[in-house]
């Protein structure tokens, strides 16, 4: 008995630092500023002006997506930065007249930013401006989460997240909005 209560009180020391350190983190911005960086601003300004959102919100999805590592590729061949597979990418290129695309293309900074901006844009004009459901599309598939929404698998509300038939989905939309916020606290306004 006194060694269960010894290690839940062990528990609740260690949990309590964690917060702590959590918020003193947070509330630095030095420190907070290099678990979320903003590196290629001036790509993503740039971006963020010609599709009209918010830097902060592709500097969040590059921060899920990659970690900022322009030569990344997942175990489902997304490349760069917003981690965008080929096919998309090829889908974007021809969307916007590009003839000349070829996937390695996906890891030069400025291009996969652009992009990968134009997708985010184009799904949050297509789910009526919605930070959430456009995350959700971007990582789990347009028809997908269409599809979701339209049989009210989910609502489309960050409250039932739960709801998200894929467990990759629901994390990535976790963790992007956790970005975001982050980015918005560490940045505001200004960037």
């Amino acid at each position: 008995m006194v060694n269960r209560a010894l290690r839940r009180l062990i528990y609740l020391v260690a949990f309590i630092v964690l917060l702590g350190l959590t918020c003193c983190l947070l509330s630095s911005p030095r420190l907070g500023r290099r678990f979320y960086p903003f590196h290629y601003r001036e790509e993503i300004l740039a971006a963020a002006a010609a599709q009209q959102i918010d830097p902060l919100f592709i500097a969040a999805v590059i921060q899920a997506e990659s970690g900022f590592q322009a030569n990344a590729v997942s175990s489902e061949g997304a490349r760069g930065l917003m981690q965008l597979l080929p096919s998309t990418a090829m889908w974007i290129a021809e969307k916007n007249g590009e003839s000349d695309f070829h996937p390695d293309k996906l890891f030069e900074p400025g291009y996969n930013i652009a992009a990968g901006s134009w997708y985010l844009a184009d799904l949050l004009r297509q789910f009526d401006g919605s930070e959430v459901v456009a995350l959700a599309a971007y990582n789990g598939g347009r028809g997908h989460v269409q599809r979701w929404l339209e049989e009210e698998v989910w609502d489309g509300s960050e409250a039932n997240l739960g709801q998200i038939p894929f467990s990759e989905t629901r994390a990535f939309v976790k963790r992007a909005l956790k970005n975001y916020r982050s980015y918005q606290d560490l940045y505001g306004k200004g960037h």
